[in-house]
């Protein structure tokens, strides 16, 4: 129940000296007692307020005040590192017209005025710029009805800032909210914080210094989420977040020991050292789920191609990753249904599971989304052992991904006598068919299914059973829909599921302590990835100094352009007029080969002014129009096409 004044009585007001201000060390900006555990420590409380534990956030203990004018809680820090940064707390309110106000040396430079909203919701003012000496208060003042406050958060700022403009002025607000919003869930490096926060009561609760990472998975729970961060990955390098998500990757690499039998652990607190306690017992009972395995290994590449990053390929720790989990892994998980697929035990989570589904209740041996990431993962790694020059390695891998495909197509998602298209197995052999939600539209988005009519049917399926009663209940299995039909050139039915996500930011989670969809941190991350990769079609290839793109702009958007966009040690910047025309700026100071594809088969384009034969190319058995056009650095290029 709420805190209400009535309820509380006086016994439960409290005051504190405030503590002095931080001297300027050249370290993180840090909130004393950001969560309220210590008490009072650091904050200063006027008669009304206090410190309760009645109806926490996170943790054990929360603050509150009265309903009434007048009232506040507040705490001065002197920032020690001039930077921009994002301020955060969580609040509940029982009326409106409470704040969340920062002054800096004095002066007001960010108040949010608090509506009436009695669950917990994530209130950020967002790139405050602070210069190292200034004053910094974080005030909570009171309104109409109670207030209370948990979880304060200082994230840094966004290292890169790509930008969107558009003809179409949802896209542009869509855009701006996803990007301010995931730019807020980013830990400082350094700052001393909470672990193993989650469970209620918490199991084994401490702190730590915090590493660069950032939240995804429940945002009540001190920890990162390996399915979560796989799906956040690109949307983080968008917004500049490389060193987070290596440092991330790499904690999840170093999990996959022997002893785990090469899965990862399926949590790590923000320290990336501590497994996170709810969902880690011991070696041999702990949350693991077959996807997450291969996901990572996928991602690592992604990474690689945003970034140029050699990291990926070159530290031990990454490779030996790579490798085991396209081979050990395999090996050690292939028991009930051999056949090169990696299996569950379904036996529940804590004893590994197949499927990203966790709430089928289905004994699942082998799932679509299992085996269409192992196939990404060893795409993946065919690409990346190239840059690395295993050409022997890379071509073994690339057969092995080949050969899966083929046989996941005429057999494994075959059920004998039917037209039904297999999603699953049971441990007793048994094939399953309908709607499995992650495991039926992981098998279009990872791009197993060949191209051709037994897809396409299967992509209506999977948009008939999300848009009736068959669609998931959390937003954050609905965030994966963009990218399954943006990867198959539906960018109508994408863009629908881009703006449902969106448009659903301020209703109830269904985890009561989650608070509303838009603070689940999945969502803005991948509506950040979902406009670049998605809409803007932007597949680079740091390494080999390649960018490809790609309009798949829906009817009601003209046009849409992204700029600064970050690609290895520069940025570009992509305009789509339709899907017919594409201008592409080199924002990088050496030369870039930019790859223009055009969905179909064309005969002419004109390039740079320049009419020219169009080059017919097969990609994932889709026939493209492609012109290949160097372009300096500083330098911008065009392409269109004439018929």
């Amino acid at each position: 129940m709420k805190v209400l004044a009535a309820l509380l009585g006086s016994s439960l007001l409290a005051a504190a000296a405030l503590t002095p201000a931080h001297a300027a060390t050249g370290g993180p900006l840090v909130v004393v007692n950001p969560g309220f555990e210590k008490g009072t420590e650091g904050w200063t409380f006027t008669p009304g307020t206090g410190v309760a534990t009645n109806y926490p956030h996170g943790g054990a203990k929360l603050i509150y005040l009265d309903a009434g004018p007048g009232k506040s809680v507040s705490q001065t820090i002197t920032v020690p590192t001039t930077g921009s940064y994002s301020i955060s707390a969580w609040i509940a309110t029982g009326g409106a017209g409470g704040t969340f106000g920062l002054r800096r040396n004095g002066a007001d430079v960010g108040t949010v005025t608090l509506p009436a909203r009695d669950i917990y919701s994530r209130y950020t003012v967002s790139n405050l710029s602070l210069t190292e000496g200034d004053t910094l208060e974080i005030a909570f003042g009171s309104g109409s009805g109670w207030v209370n406050a948990d979880d304060v958060m200082i994230s840094p700022g966004a290292r890169a800032n790509p930008v969107v403009t558009s003809s179409n002025a949802k896209v542009v607000e869509l855009f701006d909210w996803a990007k301010a919003k995931a730019g807020s869930w980013v830990h400082q490096d350094g700052a001393v914080g909470p672990i193993n926060i989650g469970a209620n009561p918490p199991v084994n609760p401490g702190e730590a210094p915090y590493t660069p990472t950032y939240w995804a998975g429940y945002a009540h729970r001190t920890a990162y989420y390996s399915r979560d961060f796989a799906h956040q990955l690109a949307g983080a390098h968008l917004l500049g977040f490389d060193e987070e998500n290596r440092n991330m990757l790499r904690s999840f690499a170093a999990s996959a020991t022997q002893e785990h039998k090469y899965y990862p652990v399926w949590a790590i607190n923000f320290d990336a050292r501590t497994w996170h306690t709810i969902d880690y017992k011991s070696p041999t009972n702990f949350v693991r789920e077959v996807p997450a395995t291969f996901e990572l290994v996928e991602k690592s590449d992604e990474a690689f191609r945003w970034t140029g990053d050699r990291t990926y390929v070159d530290d031990p720790a990454f490779w030996d990753y790579y490798t085991h989990e396209t081979g050990d892994f395999i090996s050690l998980h292939d028991g009930a249904k051999p056949n090169g697929v990696a299996e569950g035990t379904g036996r529940g989570i804590f004893q590994g599971v197949a499927s990203y589904n966790e709430v089928s209740g289905e004994p699942l041996a082998e799932a679509g989304d299992g085996i269409s990431a192992q196939y990404q993962a060893y795409r993946a790694l065919a690409d990346m052992a190239l840059d690395k020059h295993e050409v022997r390695l890379s071509r073994d891998i690339a057969d092995k991904a080949r050969d899966l495909k083929r046989y996941f197509n005429q057999e494994w998602s075959v059920k004998p006598g039917t037209t039904d298209f297999v999603r699953a197995y049971t441990v007793d052999g048994t094939p399953l068919t309908g709607f499995g939600k992650e495991n039926s539209w992981f098998m279009p988005m990872k791009g197993i299914i060949d191209a051709g009519p037994r897809n396409d049917a299967y992509l209506d399926f999977i948009d008939t059973q999300a848009s009736g009663p068959g669609k998931p209940s959390n937003i954050e299995a609905i965030t994966y829909l963009p990218d399954t039909f943006f990867r198959h050139n539906r960018a109508d039915t994408a863009w629908k599921w881009m703006r449902y996500v969106y448009d659903q930011r301020e209703v109830k989670h269904v985890s009561n302590r989650q608070g509303l969809n838009g603070d689940y941190p999945e969502v803005p991350f991948t509506l950040v990835s979902q406009t670049v990769e998605g809409l803007m079609g932007i597949q680079p290839d740091a390494p080999r100094r390649t960018v490809a793109t790609q309009s798949r702009l829906p009817a009601d958007i003209g046009w849409l352009q992204v700029a600064d966009v970050p690609v290895g040690g520069g940025t570009v910047t992509v305009r789509h007029d339709g899907q017919s025309a594409t201008t592409f700026t080199n924002g990088a100071d050496g030369l870039l080969f930019w790859e223009a594809r055009f969905l179909g088969e064309h005969r002419w384009l004109e390039v740079n002014g320049h009419r020219m034969p169009g080059m017919s190319r097969d990609i994932d058995g889709v026939r493209y129009t492609v012109a290949v056009v160097p372009v300096r650095g500083h330098q911008t290029a065009t392409a269109r096409i004439l018929g």
